[in-house]
């Protein structure tokens, strides 16, 4: 399951830097995490990151886009493999 930011963020800027897949970027009110390459940190680390900086908690599990870990590890793969 990828991760969203909901309208809690107070766009302190500390999440965006901690993602090893690039997959966060200010939105137009709040930060955004693209679905497509956010896999939860599977491969990096064993937390996600963002999560760990987040001053507010404001990054839950986005329920539209459902993931198996498996699936995170493949997507991480496809990822690191673009590289």
């Amino acid at each position: 399951m990828s991760l969203i930011i909901t309208d809690e963020c107070i766009n302190c800027d500390v999440c965006e830097p901690e993602c090893p897949n690039n997959a966060i970027s200010q939105g137009d009110e709040i930060y955004y995490i693209d679905p497509n390459k956010c896999t939860e940190c599977v491969g990096h680390f064993d937390t996600p990151q963002c999560r760990e900086v987040c001053p507010v908690d404001c990054i839950p599990n986005d329920v539209n886009h459902v993931e198996s870990k498996e699936e995170l590890m493949a997507k991480f793969l496809k990822l690191t493999a673009a590289k």
